[in-house]
């Protein structure tokens, strides 16, 4: 089975994910964002992924910042569109989950101008005229709730448009959805014709819902798949316990002990569950590319040592025989 590529987009197997330079859960000064970012272009993590939401504009600003006083070959980027930054009040910015952010508020628009205007914004902050990739952030009915109908309208006959449009003028080179939830990308199906999609802890060790309908539909559509998220949102980043994150929030119980049964299985076989969270989903012929947030150089230098763990195939068959990866997910290994 031949693995799917971006056409206009040779995307490396492991990203840098640009949350944690926007503080997210913690905040960290600007130089430890530049050591970070320095230390994943020396390990060869070339690919970096932002978003306005990221630190409120913090994550695009300081990514710019450290482009500004680079000579080398610039990494592949990426960012996100569908929410403007509006200056925040006297009360200061809304939480995100962002840790001393910008002071501005995020305001979800997925109209044509919006787009454009957010696109153009992020450019300034990164101080380029073009990026690689270009996704449209977080639509999808459990982010915007009874509201999602409303807002899909919006995001196909305005948002794609816009999108298209400065793929055409050549200012990005491929376009696609950035979410924390795969169904959203099968419903665009009949409206929109996406380069890429980036799910966000959809399709890693701990769940594999994904492998329903959005894997073999992209397979057949020749559309890339990025996996972001693939700890988990740090769930699956050391022995999971009740104070780990998972999408963003607490951890359920049932979730928690699934975590933990991985973890344990993997220090069982020697195997650690990073190295085999982050090499996972790039065995799936439509995954292009792993992305993982690492907020500091001392990070972005153990992923890189996870990344060079030999994990033995009978490992993923191992996996599958203990009920702990299902049975359909590629992964190399004899059946």
């Amino acid at each position: 089975m031949g693995r799917t590529r971006l056409m206009a987009v040779d995307l490396p197997p492991f990203g840098f994910g640009g949350a944690s330079v926007g503080n997210l859960y913690r905040a960290s000064s600007d130089e430890e964002a530049h050591d970070a970012l320095a230390a994943s272009l020396e390990v060869g993590f070339t690919y970096w992924d932002t978003a306005p939401r990221y630190g409120h504009g913090l994550s695009e600003q300081r990514i710019g910042a450290f482009l500004r006083d680079y000579s080398g070959p610039r990494p592949t980027l990426s960012t996100k569109v569908g929410r403007l930054l509006t200056p925040a009040g006297p009360e200061g910015p809304q939480y995100h989950g962002f840790a001393d952010p910008l002071p501005f508020d995020q305001v979800f628009d997925y109209s044509y101008d919006g787009i454009l205007r957010s696109f153009d914004e992020s450019c300034a902050r990164l101080g380029v005229e073009a990026v690689d990739v270009l996704y449209m952030h977080d639509i999808g009915r459990v982010t915007h709730l009874e509201d999602h109908d409303a807002q899909f309208r919006i995001a196909m006959d305005g948002g794609y448009r816009a999108m298209e449009r400065l793929k055409a003028e050549g200012r990005v080179k491929a376009i696609g959805l950035g979410v924390n939830e795969w169904e959203v990308c099968v419903e665009t199906f009949p409206h929109a014709r996406f380069d890429v999609f980036m799910i966000a802890g959809r399709y890693t060790l701990l769940e594999q819902g994904a492998l329903d309908v959005l894997m073999p539909a992209c397979e057949a559509r020749g559309v890339a798949i990025v996996s972001a998220g693939p700890l988990n949102s740090g769930l699956l980043a050391s022995r999971p316990d009740a104070s780990s994150h998972y999408d963003y929030h607490e951890v359920p119980p049932d979730i928690l002990l699934r975590a933990q049964t991985l973890h344990d299985f993997c220090a069982d076989h020697h195997v650690p569950l990073q190295a085999a969270a982050l090499r996972f989903p790039l065995l799936h012929p439509s995954v292009v590319s792993v992305v993982g947030g690492m907020a500091s150089r001392a990070r972005v230098l153990q992923a890189a040592e996870w990344l060079a763990v030999d994990i033995p195939a009978s490992f993923w068959r191992e996996l599958k025989d203990a009920g702990l990866l299902r049975e359909d997910a590629p992964t190399g290994a004899a059946s």
